[in-house]
């Protein structure tokens, strides 16, 4: 991944994310900070450390300083492993564009003092690994994208939706929520992506193959459905035949791309053909 590519990366993340860089990224309520919240009088149980002596002796009674507290951003990165992520005919696999997103994102999170969590969904119950700062948050990101996908017919429709739900449980404070996946086969996850979105700033990275788009006149085939393990046969040197899937996968993707805009959730389109580092560093402009 080239160095400058992966810092333009950084800073337009951290925008998207929070508004500006660290230091400025304010979390909900009062705490340890440096720009101040509030100055009030002292009230019984106030912390004593907080009297502000200036205007405590220009008032002549006690008065405390609260500050707005300053905390790292935490980047939630939700990755499909599911059956079909491991489908390509370009110059790579769905999970391979998937893993090098989720590296690159990884970087820009930790690279300013913040912290990053993967929870990987598809393949059975979600498997989250905990917010890690630093190298021990990249290093856990290695390992986990070493796993791989699930095997074929192990697919989950409801695998998206449950992932969400899971991240709004576990992810308190405010942060940056990415989910990388095909959105393929999956199933009422627009409730609960609309209501992790109201706490979060939330990126959906769609991975696609150009394969996916049209099918090739080819004769007879036998294709199996990674997700459900369901064979069929077609014709594929039936025009119609083509016609007919071309117009059901553009009518499935611009339903997943309207979904997304009336959530007013950012939506970037990754290929498994060409550059998709530059693709994401354009998409987040």
């Amino acid at each position: 991944m080239p160095q400058r590519l992966l810092e333009a990366l950084d800073l337009v993340v951290a925008r998207r994310a929070s508004g500006a860089l660290p230091g400025d990224r304010r979390a909900a309520g009062l705490g340890v900070g440096t720009e101040l919240a509030q100055l009030r009088p002292y009230q019984v149980g106030d912390d004593v450390r907080q009297i502000d002596p200036a205007a405590t002796a220009r008032t002549g009674q006690p008065h405390v300083r609260l500050h707005v507290p300053e905390r790292t951003l935490t980047t939630w990165i939700l990755l499909d492993v599911s059956p079909s992520m491991a489908f390509g005919t370009a110059d790579r696999l769905k999970i391979d564009v998937a893993d090098g997103a989720t590296l690159a994102l990884g970087r820009a999170a930790i690279r300013r003092a913040g912290r990053v969590a993967l929870l990987s969904f598809g393949c059975g119950e979600p498997r989250l690994s905990r917010p890690r700062a630093s190298r021990p948050g990249f290093v856990a990101l290695r390992r986990r994208l070493g796993e791989g996908v699930a095997p074929d017919g192990a697919g989950d429709p409801r695998a998206l939706a449950n992932a969400l739900v899971r991240v709004g449980q576990v992810a308190r404070q405010p942060g940056l929520v990415v989910v990388i996946s095909d959105f393929r086969d999956q199933e009422d996850w627009t409730a609960a992506m609309g209501s992790v979105a109201v706490r979060h700033s939330v990126l959906a990275i769609e991975v696609r193959d150009p394969r996916e788009a049209e099918v090739p006149a080819m004769g007879h085939l036998a294709l199996i459905d990674p997700e459900t393990g369901e064979r069929i046969e077609i014709d594929t040197s039936r025009r119609s035949v083509r016609a007919r899937f071309a117009a059901i996968e553009a009518e499935a993707r611009a339903r997943v791309a309207s979904d997304l805009r009336r959530l007013r959730v950012n939506h970037v389109v990754l290929s498994t053909r060409g550059d998709w580092l530059r693709e994401l560093g354009s998409g987040l402009r």
